[in-house]
């Protein structure tokens, strides 16, 4: 099982075209015939091949259809990078199922939201993680079963037919923030993965040994992390999660190739390797994206790295749709459309901006989502004549370099995450002393990690409570990175004629307090 995976044994597959691929089990199933013995992913001391893989994800594809579930249910998976997370993925791609990766940071509450609004037919957890998820699915209608196991599925080959799977069929459903109070549910189908792998090997071009330093279960991940990877006959090196010093070892131990982190990732990544130098050399090509990346920080990349970060923009609806060339790169910038990917620089009508000019981004791509889950409305309005509106605003140079300038939406990005300011609002309304809250994003004092949340609380008359209480509270109810990080109290909140809360003027707030 534990397979080599050195470059003496990579053969880059250059024959991939969305044309000759039926699904997204074809992206194993073709590189498992061509190069059975090749690792295709590493996870600790673990390694698998290609024909393992394969074998196992189809047997277990074998056992989903014999449990009764058919093609366009769905299956939740509540587990963190792991052999079990990329074999989960290929054997629903084979069954017809739609894949539901749950971030492992997820209290039961949001879980809950995710496996009510997907409707979910089972969901599989790591057995530390399963009291979590049967708290979450204790009323869920749709949910028959949760498993904490997965290599006890893939054992037996059965005589079973696997369903025939198109490319217009809804392959997967990744859960991300948005202007809601609630998360929206990216849908994508096989084709538009498909044509993901098209986009993203046309990107990074170094998938000999690409190292997942995110989870499996975010846009990332699964975009340039497995599929492509797997489609070049590559191996992805899996992190259990992020720890600079371990990351810093793997690149080292498996001589990584390429990778992908977030600009507080890059930071902490300087840091360590100031501390404990390892040989790096092997990176090729680094593609950072979340939030602005500081110049001093490229500075310092070059100079530990010894080659140049590829700042780009992304998002789970489009995948990596703007980047620099390798080539040519301008720090500070988002660089230029991928091949295969149209960007726009628009204004609030639409109408496109001249060069300079500050506007909405909007991008139109092959890769582009089919629609948020179960929700008409806010596709209609993401997607309009085949263009994703972003929400983004740039400016575009004369060269075609985008240069990030804001954000339309409410968003706050902490981390690289998006968090909506509603569902943090939601979560300390829950408060019995709580009578209204309003949630803005500042900005870090470490700028590579983008914004701080600042939570604004009116009480309700003769209740006490405390920030720390107030803290606890939301943490009980929300990943640790979505609980404010500071909680002011006001005798009442600002609010316009509409009764809505003002965010301007809590920003304002903020700044005389500052």
């Amino acid at each position: 099982m534990n397979q080599s995976i050195h470059a003496n044994s990579f053969r880059p597959d250059d024959s991939f075209t969305l044309k000759a691929m039926k699904n997204l089990g074809d992206l194993l199933s073709v590189s498992a015939a061509r190069n059975p013995q090749q690792a295709a992913i590493a996870f600790e001391d673990r390694s698998i091949s290609y024909e393992w893989l394969e074998q196992a994800s189809t047997r277990l594809a074998q056992w989903f259809i014999r449990q009764g579930c058919k093609p366009g249910d769905r299956v939740a998976f509540y587990w963190p990078n792991s052999i079990e997370t990329a074999e989960l993925y290929f054997a629903c791609f084979k069954a017809g199922l739609i894949a539901v990766p749950v971030n492992v940071l997820m209290k039961a509450h949001e879980v809950n939201y995710v496996l009510e609004h997907s409707k979910a037919l089972m969901c599989f957890a790591r057995p530390d993680l399963a009291q979590v998820a049967m708290e979450a699915g204790r009323n869920c209608a749709s949910l028959q079963a949760i498993h904490t196991t997965v290599d006890s599925l893939n054992k037996q080959e059965l005589e079973i037919q696997l369903p025939e799977v198109n490319l217009s069929d809804p392959a997967l459903i990744l859960y991300t923030s948005g202007t809601t109070a609630r998360a929206k549910g990216v849908t994508h189908t096989h084709k538009t993965l498909l044509a993901n792998v098209e986009v993203a090997r046309n990107s990074v071009p170094d998938l000999e040994r690409f190292l997942v330093m995110t989870q499996l279960a975010f846009a990332s991940g699964i975009y340039l992390g497995l599929l492509p990877v797997i489609a070049s006959g590559g191996t992805s090196v899996l992190a259990p999660g992020f720890d600079a010093p371990h990351v810093l070892d793997l690149i080292e131990r498996f001589q990584c190739t390429s990778t992908f982190g977030l600009p507080s990732m890059v930071q902490l990544l300087l840091e360590e390797q100031t501390l404990r130098p390892r040989q790096l050399r092997s990176i090729r090509t680094f593609i950072v994206s979340g939030d602005s990346v500081p110049l001093s920080t490229h500075e310092r990349f070059q100079e530990q790295f010894g080659i140049a970060l590829r700042e780009g923009f992304g998002m789970t609806e489009c995948g990596l749709a703007i980047c620099n060339p390798a080539g040519a790169i301008r720090p500070g910038s988002l660089g230029r459309a991928v091949d295969g990917v149209e960007a726009k620089v628009v204004d609030s009508n639409g109408k496109e901006e001249p060069d300079g000019q500050r506007g909405e981004l909007i991008v139109r791509s092959p890769v582009n989502l089919a629609g948020y889950w179960d929700d008409a409305v806010i596709t209609r309005e993401a997607l309009r004549n085949g263009w994703l509106f972003t929400g983004d605003l740039v400016r575009r140079d004369s060269d075609g370099y985008l240069w990030f300038e804001g954000r339309k939406k409410q968003i706050i990005v902490r981390d690289g995450f998006n968090i909506s300011p509603q569902e943090v609002e939601e979560a300390i309304y829950a408060h019995p002393a709580v009578l209204e809250v309003g949630v803005i994003g500042m900005p870090d004092p470490v700028e590579a990690r983008g914004e701080q949340l600042l939570a604004f609380v009116a009480l309700r008359d003769g209740c006490v409570t405390s920030e720390d209480e107030l803290r606890e509270h939301a943490r009980r109810r929300l990943a640790d990175l979505k609980v404010p990080e500071k909680i002011l109290f006001l005798p009442k909140l600002p609010k316009g004629i509409s009764g809505k809360v003002q965010r301007a003027a809590l920003k304002q707030l903020q700044l005389a307090a500052a």
